[in-house]
């Protein structure tokens, strides 16, 4: 046998789990989608944001994470989405704005111990944005990114606890 390391991968739940989260993920995503579409009358969708996609995968298919609790999905993204907000009104768009957003927000998250990764995409989308997103300017953190993570984190709640034998959250704060 070789010195060689075996790579070693998480464990892989059983087919019925992942269909669950796949379901969690989908009501999640079509929540955010029905409030935009049919609320706000946005037939592009423009503000379901990307970073909500890596959440719902965090929320329903890692609900143990503590990457994954409510306060880390919350003010992770909100406080990054005012970190991008801030940067990109100070330094414009481009690559170096771009990088440093992620990177406060990076900083920020861990100082107020609401790492969530989807957080850095928050940010970046900030700033690498549509012009529909730099409009809204300040807005942008409190709608789409509050009311989102809030409607993400409703959905998991009631989803966790009814369609699942897992008590989510572990943690609120």
């Amino acid at each position: 046998m070789s010195n060689r390391r075996r790579h070693q991968h998480s464990p892989r739940p059983p087919f019925g789990r992942a269909l669950v989260s796949g379901l969690g993920g989908f009501l999640g995503i079509a929540a955010i989608g029905l409030i935009d579409q049919w609320v706000l009358a946005d037939p592009d969708l423009a503000f379901v944001i990307g970073s909500f996609g890596a959440t719902a995968v965090l929320v329903f298919g890692a609900p143990g994470s503590p990457l994954a609790q409510p306060w880390n999905v919350v003010v992770g993204h909100v406080l990054s989405g005012l970190i991008g907000v801030a940067v990109f009104q100070l330094a414009g768009p481009g690559w170096l704005a771009a990088a440093l957003a992620v990177a406060v927000a990076i900083v920020a998250m861990q100082m107020t111990r609401s790492l969530h990764p989807p957080g850095g995409a928050t940010a970046l989308i900030a700033v690498a944005g549509s012009p529909a997103i730099h409009d809204l300017g300040f807005v942008y953190p409190l709608f789409p990114v509050g009311v989102g993570a809030i409607v993400l984190v409703v959905v998991a709640v009631a989803f966790n606890n009814l369609a699942t034998d897992a008590r989510w959250p572990i943690f609120w704060y």
